[in-house]
């Protein structure tokens, strides 16, 4: 699947990395807490998430993941796409989904989470 894939699947919108859409995913996770992405999520492209603050995207570099993706709507401020486009391989995207939903979706068209039992 490709982070074009992701976006028509969640009828999303992209808010930057337009350039990047045709870069492969295997595996996504839908959070909140980045704490919890830093200490659980391992080799992941694709994050789901609801908040839009900088440290989104800080938490993304750090874990190598390709693409953000801004459940219910929400749209990060200036700064947050700044510091996206700066980094230059990270799409964000958002998509009216709830993050469950979103989830769902992904799943249902392929995406795992990467840690099948």
């Amino acid at each position: 699947m490709t982070v074009k894939d992701v976006k028509e699947i969640l009828k999303a919108e992209i808010i930057c990395g337009e350039e990047n859409l045709d870069t492969e995913v295997r595996t996504a996770c839908g959070a909140d807490m980045m704490s919890d992405v830093l200490a659980f999520v391992k080799d992941q492209s694709v994050l789901l998430t609801g908040l839009v603050n900088p440290q989104v995207v800080r938490t993304a570099e750090m874990m190598d993941m390709h693409c953000i993706v801004f459940v219910r709507g929400k749209v990060p401020d200036e700064s947050v796409i700044s510091l996206a486009k700066e980094r230059g391989e990270i799409v964000l995207l958002k998509t009216p989904y709830r993050m469950f939903t979103a989830c769902g979706l992904l799943f249902s068209n392929g995406l795992r989470g990467g840690c099948d039992i």
